[in-house]
């Protein structure tokens, strides 16, 4: 485990690395506290929430773990990252998923006048989006949102954007660009947008209405990555089932090992 102080907000960093990837132990109170803090200074920092894709993404291309790794907080998204961090000695943890990390924020900001914004996805799911947010959030300050073009952005395109999102004022910044795409835009980022920046992936399908979740009973055992791999197979299979497979041979392998360097 790695403990590492935070001296902006006082929070102290509890770590552990899973195949390489240093993925926080934290409680939902915890995460959100930190996003609101943070949110209110303006800090110029990434949130990553990290799933068995991105940890196993991360295993393989050291520049994405770098970026992992760099970031101000990476939650445990998907059960087995959950799982993995019980298995390391935090038997509390729980998933900390994207979906669920966007919606506990909207309704703390919308209490503490926070302004968020967004960022990718489409323009019809973003105004599917808007409308539900005003439903559920009538209070909040949206700061903008923004569908970028499916294409590299000139610098002066990419200028733009950053400026229009600095102007509106967002303490903090939900990006919808899916994985790796969304951490990459994150950390080249950073330093020049003025609000947290957090990577929340298929969390704007979701709340929008474009994307069907799972049922809660399968999200309680673990399950969603079955359910979303029926609605959409011939998407996700390579992601779920090799994916999977390498998660669990890699996780096997460090337990092995630190079960033989304490004994």
């Amino acid at each position: 485990m790695q403990l590492e102080q935070h001296t902006e907000n006082t929070r102290l960093r509890k770590t552990q690395s899973i195949l390489g990837a240093r993925i926080d132990a934290i409680s939902w109170d915890e995460a959100i506290a930190h996003i609101v803090a943070s949110g209110a200074a303006h800090e110029s920092a990434y949130i990553c929430i990290c799933n068995v894709h991105s940890v196993v993404t991360a295993s393989r291309d050291p520049d994405f773990m770098k970026i992992i790794n760099n970031a101000d907080m990476a939650t445990p998204d998907g059960a087995p990252i959950a799982w993995a961090l019980r298995a390391l000695g935090f038997p509390a943890q729980e998933r900390i998923n994207g979906p669920d990390l966007m919606w506990k924020y909207l309704e703390a900001a919308q209490r503490l006048h926070q302004t968020v914004f967004f960022y990718g996805s489409t323009d019809a799911t973003l105004e599917k989006l808007r409308k539900c947010i005003a439903q559920q959030f009538p209070q909040l300050q949206v700061g903008g949102m923004h569908a970028p073009p499916f294409r590299p952005l000139a610098f002066e395109e990419d200028a733009a954007e950053t400026a229009t999102i600095n102007r509106s004022g967002a303490n903090v910044v939900f990006v919808g660009l899916g994985c790796p795409k969304q951490e990459q835009w994150m950390a080249a980022h950073q330093g020049k947008i003025n609000a947290v920046m957090i990577g929340v992936g298929a969390a704007f399908d979701y709340h929008s209405g474009v994307v069907k979740r799972a049922p809660p009973w399968l999200q309680r055992h673990g399950l969603e990555w079955l359910y979303r791999l029926a609605s959409e197979p011939r998407r996700l299979w390579k992601r779920y089932v090799i994916t999977n497979t390498l998660f669990i041979i890699g996780f096997s392998r460090q337990l092995i090992r630190m079960k033989i360097l304490n004994r």
